[in-house]
């Protein structure tokens, strides 16, 4: 009977061990804290990384994009007069797509730094200010259109009173795909057909499955949170900003709290060559932080 005991003791303990939420350590080495690159900003937002691996971000007060050369770990500038670029993502010809909000435009930025403007309104109207946004394998845009006045711009007047996702597809072509209180973070993923939204204001984080170009399921609450910027790794655990990186499992539970030595974390994103390089912006620096994991498409 003392055997069995040891046994059935030793069994419980590895049955309490499996039934913890995803294990951090998987995702995360010990000892290793994020680092700080720069703090010369004013509010650094919208990380994105090239096919390179490069992450450009943008410090919206000031209308400047720079970004990080992972090789040298370097920050440089990139781009003055933005249109005032919040979030940002590179389509698959290594173009830099901007939420531009100083006229609630859509921006594709080359690498010779030629612009078009891919969107500036939705039905004849204005939009209010796209603030982040994915693209997905058809070259269509999911977008978020929150409402943040800006001291900057002139003669705005509301057109849409709603906060709304859009979609636009890569004709050009833009619908309203669902109403929030203020939608703010974006990010999907084409391998696992996921599509998350945030509501900040809402103080919650909404999931979909994408059903096709541009179609989603009814969305379902991830978890009580709402977050400015996000990001996923290949094991599909999302990463929420705001006090530091929190780290959510596929169930919706928290795993890991990332701290970071700042009032407020805005954005973040996988870089680096093999794209496990946590990329952070937040208020007016910027961090990175290796990982065991990587980023997901």
């Amino acid at each position: 009977m003392k055997n069995w005991r040891n046994i059935g003791l030793i069994g419980l303990v590895l049955a309490v061990v499996s039934c913890k939420p995803a294990n951090d350590y998987r995702m995360f080495y010990e000892n290793t804290e994020p680092k700080l690159i720069s703090d010369q900003f004013s509010f650094t937002e919208g990380p994105a990384a090239d096919l390179s691996g490069n992450v450009y971000f943008t410090d919206q007060p000031n209308d400047k994009i720079y970004f990080w050369d992972w090789k040298a770990d370097k920050i440089s500038m990139f781009l003055d007069k933005t249109g005032r670029a919040n979030g940002t993502y590179f389509d698959q010809n290594d173009h830099l797509i901007t939420c531009s909000d100083n006229e609630g435009e859509i921006w594709k930025i080359s690498k010779d730094k030629s612009v078009e403007v891919l969107s500036n309104g939705f039905e004849g109207k204005r939009l209010n200010g796209p603030n982040d946004l994915w693209l997905d394998a058809d070259g269509g845009i999911y977008f978020t259109d929150p409402l943040y006045k800006r001291d900057y711009w002139e003669n705005f007047k509301v057109e849409i009173p709603e906060k709304n996702l859009y979609y636009r597809n890569k004709n050009g072509k833009i619908s309203k795909l669902e109403t929030f209180t203020q939608p703010n973070g974006i990010i999907g993923s084409t391998q696992l057909k996921k599509l998350y939204v945030s509501d900040i204001d809402a103080g919650k984080t909404y999931v979909y499955d994408i059903l096709g170009e541009g179609k989603l399921s009814a969305k379902k609450l991830f978890c009580e949170m709402g977050s400015d910027g996000m990001t996923l790794d290949k094991q599909g655990n999302l990463y929420l900003t705001g006090d530091g990186v929190i780290v959510f499992n596929r169930k919706g539970e928290k795993i890991h709290h990332i701290k970071i030595p700042e009032k407020w974390t805005g954005n973040i994103t996988f870089g680096g060559e093999k794209n496990n390089i946590l990329f952070i912006t937040a208020s007016k620096s910027v961090y990175t932080l290796p990982t065991k994991t990587r980023g997901i498409k």
